[in-house]
């Protein structure tokens, strides 16, 4: 089987979540709460990330866009791991929550990658506005409410052949789905306690260092 990767970018790629920071930089106090109810899963992650978004003037565009890529850092590792996806010539999809005006910015430098699969912005109006252009298909558990904004499981569905060896790398609840049809999971943080709690099985990694050892030994064996 060949090998094909779908990994996340917030927490995952980055050494922090970038929405996480963006807000708790410019709306600490107002996206708090819609940050508690995501993780408990009382709204859905498009809901609330729309909300958030929606408390970000597109006055601040620039500001908020310089503010990433100075804060941001990308997860040790990660330049190695993609040019050793693409001298193996296994494809690296990136899929991710996040949203384009910072996560193509940041990743530039590293590619091409064989897709980026994430949300767009729309700065035309007061407020930023999330436009949601990879949604659940009829497969996915959340199709009739299409709470996932970025569909993960639809893009490996629309992507993967059935002789691909399906990698996730990811690490937050977003990823919980995909993982459930991974071949292999790389997970770090709340992946870690998602994939435990269901006995999915799944190799942590801090670095993707760590990652780059995992796939070495798979294509080794």
């Amino acid at each position: 089987m060949k090998p094909i990767i779908f990994c996340d970018f917030d927490g995952t790629i980055t050494a922090t979540d970038n929405i996480v920071s963006l807000m708790e930089h410019f709306v600490p106090e107002e996206s708090e709460k819609i940050a508690q109810d995501i993780i408990a899963q009382t709204i859905t992650f498009k809901d609330g990330v729309t909300a958030m978004f929606e408390l970000l003037s597109t006055r601040q565009k620039d500001e908020v866009i310089q503010y990433l890529l100075n804060t941001a850092v990308i997860r040790e590792g990660f330049g190695e791991f993609v040019q050793y996806a693409h001298s193996h010539d296994i494809p690296f999809y990136i899929v991710s929550g996040g949203v384009d005006f910072f996560i193509e910015p940041m990743i530039e430098k590293f590619g091409p990658f064989a897709g980026i699969y994430c949300n767009s912005a729309d700065f035309s109006d007061q407020q930023i506005k999330l436009l949601y252009p990879h949604s659940c298909d009829e497969e996915c558990a959340k199709y009739e409410v299409q709470g996932c904004g970025c569909c993960k499981p639809t893009v490996m569905r629309t992507v993967a052949q059935d002789d691909h060896f399906k990698i996730v790398i990811g690490d937050s609840i977003s990823d919980f789905e995909a993982a459930k049809q991974a071949d292999l999971v790389l997970a770090r943080d709340h992946l870690i306690g998602r994939c435990e709690e269901l006995q999915i099985p799944f190799k942590p990694f801090e670095t993707f260092h760590d990652c780059l050892d995992v796939v070495k030994e798979l294509l080794e064996a």
